[in-house]
């Protein structure tokens, strides 16, 4: 059968996340690289969609084509080994160490692909600076601001309000890693996990990677944002939001339930 019981879904997590855990630098930057950069066409994708139809929920429904890419492809995507990667040391087979160090990495090359994307659509947008921005491009802008100078407005409640938003949606989108597990062929691993990338996106819930596109974007497009106000109003508190809720409600709520069973300790 195509389908794949919870229990082997999980023992796939922890194998995936030793995997993970053991990849050299080299192909960390270069995987965390292409995952950042395909997140960024996958999210101007979805505000050209949005944009277009004059329907926000269409370009909800095109954003998980970068999703899909990059785990198809098995690339780096910081937000991801968050669940994954992360139960190599719960299930004790990398140290802490190994996985805090994996991780910067690969938030070092995500950040990379992203900005270096965003400079490229800099140059599309506005004929390498020739033009204002306008349309997708005026847009991005307004975003930027919400996402940092927006949050700042409303003081400790809006980085509150930004953590949340990325534990929600940190939630869905390592869902959708374990989904894409529940399947053995193609077209089910990418039904699977459009599912709850749709609806992270959709709820327009922060995630970090897609931010270290449209912010430093928007901010070379003219949005009214200081490189302080990207990191304090939103890089730092939504990548901490993103890790408790990926390593927490999905890694570790489904490794405690379905994960492989402990020996009785000795009397």
């Amino acid at each position: 059968m195509d389908f794949i019981k919870p229990s082997d879904v999980v023992s796939s997590m922890v194998s995936a996340g030793q995997a993970k855990a053991s990849l050299p630098v080299r192909d960390l930057l270069i995987r965390g690289f292409l995952s950042g950069a395909l997140l960024g066409f996958a999210t101007s994708l979805a505000l050209t969609a949005a944009a277009q139809t004059n329907t926000p929920l269409v370009g909800a429904l095109v954003f998980p084509v970068g999703f899909v890419m990059i785990v198809l492809l098995g690339l780096e995507l910081v937000t991801g080994s968050f669940a994954i990667t992360t139960l190599a040391a719960v299930d004790g087979r990398k140290p802490w160490s190994a996985i805090a160090a994996n991780l910067g990495w690969v938030f070092l090359a995500n950040l990379a692909g992203s900005v270096f994307y965003g400079l490229l659509l800099y140059v599309t947008l506005t004929s390498m600076g020739s033009e204002a921005p306008s349309g997708i491009a005026a847009r991005i802008v307004s975003i930027a601001e919400a996402k940092t100078t927006g949050y700042a407005a409303h003081g400790s409640a809006g980085l509150v309000t930004a953590f949340v938003k990325a534990v929600l949606c940190n939630w869905m989108v390592c869902l959708g890693v374990v989904m894409a597990l529940t399947s053995q062929s193609t077209m089910g691993k990418i039904a699977a996990m459009w599912l709850p990338i749709l609806t992270f996106f959709a709820q327009g819930f922060e995630h970090s990677v897609v931010n270290m596109f449209l912010i430093p974007t928007g901010m070379l497009l003219g949005a009214k944002v200081s490189f302080s106000d990207w990191w304090l109003w939103n890089q730092l508190p939504v990548t901490l939001g993103n890790l408790v809720g990926g390593l927490l409600f999905t890694g570790l709520f489904l490794y405690w339930t379905y994960g492989p069973a402990k020996a009785p300790a000795r009397a």
